[in-house]
C-alpha cells in the first residue's frame, strides 16, 4: 500500500527520445513519483512528449540546466546519448539531485572514476538503468553465484546478437562522440556488465579483435572480447550487431555446475542451471522484470537503500569496454586498473 503521506517525487527527465518517454510512462504508472518537467534538444521530441504526458508548455525546455535551475525537482532522469551522461549526471548531483542514468554511465574512464568519487561525498542516490539487474534470469544467476560456500566461477561464454548497425544507421548511435563506440557500447555494454554483475569476478586484463563499421575504427560492429580475472577464471565475451537477429546467450561455469541464460528478441530470458552430473535443471523462476526501474529508483531513494545497478557497476562495465576498444587497436592485451 503506498504511503499517502509520502511527499511524491518531482522528476525532470533529459531527452525525451524512446527512453524518456519509457521513463514517462513508468512514472505515470506510480504514486510515488511525477513527471514534472522535460526537456530535449529537438522541438520535435519535446512536443511529441508533452503531448503525451501532457507537460504544460512552462514545464517544457530546451536546457536541461535552465530546467535544473528553474523547476522545483527531487531528481533527474538522464535518458541522452551516451557521450552527455558525464556532464548532465553530476550536473544533477552538484543541484543536490538524485539522479537516474541510463546506460552506460559515461564513455570516459576518467569520468567514471569523478562520477564515483562525486557520488561517494553526496547523500543523493545515483542508479544506472542496467535493467538486467532487475530481470529473474539474471538475478536468479546472480544469487547462485554468490551463495554462501560456492566457489566463484573459472569459465564464462556470452554473446548477443542483433541487426544494431541497420537499424541505428543516421542516428547518434552511430556517431562515436555521442556513442562513444559502437555495438560494444550499446547493446554489448549490458552483456559486459551483466556478467561482471552476475559473477562478482575482477577482470584484470582483455584482449580484443573487433570489426568495424568506419574508416576511423570507432564503430564496431562485432566484438570479441578474452577476459581475465584476478580470481583465475577467463571469459570470453562476443557480441555482433551485423546479424539478422537478437539471439543471447550466457554459461557460466564452476565446479559445481553452470548457470545458463537464453533468449530471442527482446523477449525475457529463460534460466536453467546444469548439475555437477551435467544434468540440466529447471528451476521455478517467473521470467520478466521485477519491478520496473523508476519505481526500484524510486524506492532506493526513499528506503535509503543501494539502488539495484550502482556507479561501482558503471566504472567496472566503463573500465572494461575502454581496455577493450585499446586492446583491438593496438593488437595487443590491455591491463585493467580498477
Amino acid at each position: 500500500m503506498v504511503d499517502t503521506d509520502e511527499p511524491v517525487l518531482r522528476v525532470g527527465v533529459i531527452g525525451m527520445g524512446f527512453l524518456g518517454k519509457v521513463t514517462g510512462r513508468e512514472l505515470g504508472r506510480t504514486e510515488r513519483g511525477e513527471l514534472a518537467a522535460i526537456t530535449d534538444i529537438s522541438d520535435e521530441n519535446l512536443q511529441a512528449a508533452a503531448e503525451e504526458f501532457d507537460v504544460p508548455e512552462e514545464n517544457q525546455y530546451a536546457d536541461y540546466e535552465e530546467m535544473i535551475a528553474n523547476e522545483n525537482l527531487d531528481a533527474i532522469a538522464v535518458t541522452t546519448p551516451h557521450g552527455l551522461h558525464a556532464e548532465q549526471l553530476l550536473t544533477g548531483l552538484d543541484n543536490g539531485l538524485h539522479v537516474l542514468c541510463e546506460k552506460p554511465l559515461c564513455t570516459n574512464l576518467e569520468d567514471a572514476y569523478e562520477i564515483v568519487e562525486r557520488t561517494e561525498r553526496s547523500d543523493r542516490t545515483v542508479m544506472l538503468g542496467y535493467q538486467r539487474h532487475l530481470a529473474s534470469a539474471f538475478i536468479e544467476a546472480r544469487e547462485y553465484w554468490h551463495e554462501d560456500g560456492r566457489e566463484s566461477p573459472d569459465f564464462v561464454t556470452a554473446e548477443v546478437t542483433q541487426d544494431w548497425i541497420d537499424a541505428v544507421e543516421g542516428s547518434w548511435k552511430a556517431d562515436p562522440d555521442l556513442s562513444g563506440g559502437g555495438q560494444l557500447y550499446d547493446t554489448g555494454s549490458h552483456l559486459v556488465d551483466s556478467v561482471l554483475w552476475m559473477t562478482g569476478l575482477t577482470p584484470t586484463s582483455v584482449s580484443a579483435d573487433m570489426i568495424f563499421h568506419d574508416e576511423a575504427e570507432r564503430v564496431d560492429t562485432q566484438a570479441t572480447l578474452t577476459v581475465q580475472f584476478e580470481e583465475d577464471a577467463v571469459a570470453s565475451i562476443a557480441v555482433s550487431g551485423d546479424a539478422p537477429r537478437v539471439d543471447e546467450h550466457i554459461r557460466i561455469w564452476g565446479e559445481d555446475g553452470a548457470t545458463c541464460i537464453d533468449g530471442r528478441e527482446w523477449n525475457p530470458r529463460r534460466y536453467r542451471e546444469i548439475d555437477r552430473e551435467g544434468t540440466i535443471v529447471d528451476p521455478n523462476v517467473s521470467p520478466g522484470s521485477v519491478q520496473p526501474k523508476t519505481e526500484a529508483f524510486i524506492e532506493s531513494i526513499r528506503e535509503g537503500t543501494e539502488p539495484p545497478a550502482t556507479v561501482y557497476d558503471g566504472l567496472y562495465a566503463t573500465a572494461l569496454t575502454e581496455a577493450a576498444y585499446e586492446a583491438a587497436w593496438t593488437g595487443e592485451r590491455v591491463d585493467i586498473d580498477l
